[in-house]
């Protein structure tokens, strides 16, 4: 055996960072995807069935079927935080550690979601698509009236990394924080312990948290608790006028129940950078809705922080393939798989 082929073989689903690609050429052969859409299943099954490795996005379904299919598999690097995309207890059962990418992404995340309530509540993109159209014709006093934003009241669900980063974009703007931590169960929320990292944030119950938020932020993980947490139960509970972002993963809430609560008037808009599925589809009602703004998962989309992600992948292959568990480790009581000579 040559030594090119005596090397580890890892199947990466998608072009990365240029930069992260020469890291793991330096120590594998790469094995890359190089159309812009995701693999297809079967090509996932072929091409994986003699890899060490596979470097794998959120878009690719890592279950337990293709799991079995490549025997010679030692890790599954995510370049993602979230794993909902694998199946964590198939991996673990074979000895493959899973990688994903935490913390990196954080304030790149918060970024946008910062900004997608700036642009629902000045109206942004309607009063751009106003512009095109010819529409605006003079200064007027009751033209794209919006809501403020200093002073209001901002609801975080979810007071994890990127939660707490969200409530300090808002101290800026003076905003009355309100936090609830992840649900354990559907619909009932568990107060976090960690609001005092955060001027001014008040842990509260999830009912009063709806009820008293301007503006209602979520970054939850998508869990079997939390897929369709938010549903009309949720919306007819929320301050009428208020706005939703979601940041977090698009099978949290209920998109027909929320295309109700606004088509009803009772919310006053949504700004959503996640949806269910993913892409949305084009003739999906939510589109039609003026006060609605949907971005394509761009959540960790800065060119540094993109980097930064690929460069950890990497790296977790690495670690993996060395026989260690990999820096960020998704399931670290995994025994790793020995080398298949």
């Amino acid at each position: 055996m040559s030594e090119e082929a005596s090397r580890p073989l890892v199947f990466v689903t998608r072009p990365i960072a240029e930069q992260a690609l020469a890291e793991l050429a330096g120590f594998a052969r790469v094995d890359l995807w190089e159309d812009e859409m995701p693999p297809p299943r079967d090509v996932i099954l072929g091409r994986i069935a003699g890899a060490d490795a596979i470097l794998s996005l959120l878009t690719d379904g890592i279950d337990a079927a293709v799991i079995a299919a490549a025997p010679r598999l030692r890790v599954i690097s995510n370049l993602a935080v979230g794993v909902d995309n694998i199946d964590l207890d198939a991996a673990t059962a074979s000895g493959v550690a899973v990688g994903h990418t935490p913390g990196v992404l954080t304030e790149t995340t918060a970024d946008l979601a910062f900004a997608l309530l700036m642009a629902a509540a000045r109206r942004i993109v309607e009063a751009d698509s106003y512009t095109r159209q010819g529409r605006w014709r003079t200064w007027g006093p009751r033209v794209m009236l919006g809501r403020d934003v200093f002073g209001a009241a901002l609801g975080i669900i979810g007071w994890g990394a990127i939660g707490r980063a969200m409530a300090r974009r808002a101290a800026g703007f003076a905003m009355r924080v309100l936090y609830a931590a992840r649900a354990d169960k559907p619909h009932q929320a568990r107060i976090g312990a960690t609001g005092q990292e955060i001027a001014g944030a008040s842990a509260v119950a999830l009912s009063e948290l709806l009820g008293e938020s301007d503006f209602v932020s979520l970054h939850v993980p998508l869990t079997p608790e939390t897929r369709g947490m938010f549903g009309a139960r949720e919306f007819r509970a929320m301050k009428p006028g208020a706005i939703l972002i979601n940041t977090a993963r698009g099978e949290v809430i209920d998109q027909r129940a929320l295309y109700e609560a606004l088509a009803a008037g009772h919310l006053g808009g949504a700004a959503l950078d996640v949806t269910s599925p993913e892409p949305i589809a084009p003739d999906d009602p939510l589109l039609k809705l003026p006060n609605v703004i949907v971005t394509p998962h761009i959540g960790s989309a800065s060119q540094a922080t993109r980097l930064r992600m690929a460069q950890i992948a990497v790296g977790n292959i690495r670690d993996a393939l060395a026989g260690r568990l990999p820096a960020y480790c998704a399931n670290p009581a995994v025994r790793l798989k020995t080398k298949i000579a």
